[in-house]
């Protein structure tokens, strides 16, 4: 026992060693701090993928559906397979994916607050935008795109990721007539 504790103090007042352990310590945070770092930069460039790939989508509907083709879903053939090759086109490719339900269509009015209304569905087209209280515009066609993509943190259990949800949404729209 009295051995254990001659050794102790010696250790105490011997100095060599403690900026290694400094330098451990400080480097342990440091690397926490850049692998978050790393994650979050790699989490946010998905995110400017996810939605370059839905502003590619709603392109494509507006590139293959001219004003012959609309309503865009019911009376234009080549509109889904446009979106779908479209959303595809970024680095993230088949792990984009097209929201069920879209691409929609329906003819949106512009309402008191500058906001879009949708005022009906693209088979029954009003005349007027009277039902938002702007009865003196005409009502236009839009068509959405919803994709979706899961986001996997690269350090599980390390970064803010991992406690952050990881389905990255985007929703585009573009006017057709």
């Amino acid at each position: 026992m009295k051995n254990l504790r001659t050794h102790l103090a010696r250790f105490r007042r011997d100095p060599s060693g403690l900026a290694a352990i400094e330098f451990a310590m400080i480097a342990g945070f440091l690397s926490i701090a850049v692998l978050n770092v790393t994650d979050v930069s790699i989490f946010l460039y998905d995110k400017l993928q996810v939605n370059n790939a839905t502003q590619m989508g709603v392109q494509a509907a507006w590139a293959a559906c001219d004003l012959n083709h609309l309503p865009a879903t019911s009376r234009c053939p080549a509109m889904g397979a446009a979106v779908a090759a479209a959303i595809k086109s970024t680095s993230l490719g088949d792990a984009v994916k097209l929201t069920a339900g879209y691409p929609s269509d329906g003819y949106y009015c512009v309402n008191g607050s500058g906001s879009l209304q949708k005022v009906s569905e693209y088979d029954a087209p009003p005349t007027n935008c009277s039902a938002v209280g702007n009865s003196g515009t005409t009502p236009a066609e839009y068509v959405q795109v919803q994709t979706s993509y899961t986001y996997a943190p690269l350090f599980t259990g390390l970064t803010v990721l991992t406690f952050l949800p990881t389905r990255i949404t985007s929703l585009a729209w573009v006017r057709l007539h």
